[in-house]
């Protein structure tokens, strides 16, 4: 192999292998355009561009955000990686998020994101709700659902079931019809006696 090398001109081996460079970049397809997302360096700008490459995206965002292209930085927002290689651009998802930084700035994390050791402030300690629903449209009361939640973790839940209700009442309104039939049962030999005391009375006077 190293003998046909020597046999071979090295202008020849150039010319075959930029032959091959162009008939590759002819054969493959083009990348086709994708979504992206650029904010600048304080997060307060953020627009959406559509680049089939590296430099198109540059100068679109050197173009919108008003900045010279050979001071411009293109990095990952979200961990702040360089990108400065088409096939590492290339190998992006779509609607990867970009930050621009002008000459002299430095990529920073966004303070919006809470830490995962940080837990977010909860409002209020406790809270209480009631829930009454019916098993049957036919029930009188139905259920009673009680339930608690302490710290917006813990959750504590009581189901009250009234189904009994309707019989119980029954057997109250049995109950309560019966003592007043006594009562008038009671009234009337009452009123009965005095009627004959009173009768009595008058006969002997």
């Amino acid at each position: 192999m190293e003998y046909a090398k020597t046999l071979v001109p090295t202008s020849l081996m150039r010319s075959v292998s930029s032959v091959q460079t162009s008939l590759a970049q002819r054969m493959l397809p083009p990348p086709q355009p994708r979504p992206y997302k650029v904010c600048t360096q304080n997060r307060r700008r953020r627009k959406g561009f559509t680049a089939s490459s590296l430099a198109d995206l540059m100068e679109q965002v050197a173009s919108s955000f008003l900045i010279t292209c050979q001071f411009l930085t293109l990095v990952l927002e979200d961990d702040g990686t360089v990108v400065d290689s088409e096939s590492f651009f290339q190998s992006l998802p779509t609607n990867t998020p970009f930050m621009v930084l002008e000459k002299g700035e430095a990529w920073t994390p966004n303070k919006l994101v809470l830490p995962s050791f940080r837990q977010p402030r909860r409002s209020g300690i406790a809270k209480l709700s009631f829930d009454l629903y019916r098993l049957n449209p036919k029930d009188f009361l139905g259920c009673l659902t009680v339930k608690a939640t302490l710290y917006e973790i813990y959750t504590l839940s009581y189901d009250i079931k009234c189904t009994r209700a309707k019989y119980f009442l029954k057997s109250l309104l049995r109950c309560f019809m019966y003592m007043a039939k006594l009562t008038g049962q009671v009234l009337l030999c009452g009123s009965a006696y005095v009627l004959r005391y009173i009768g009595d009375e008058e006969s002997s006077s």
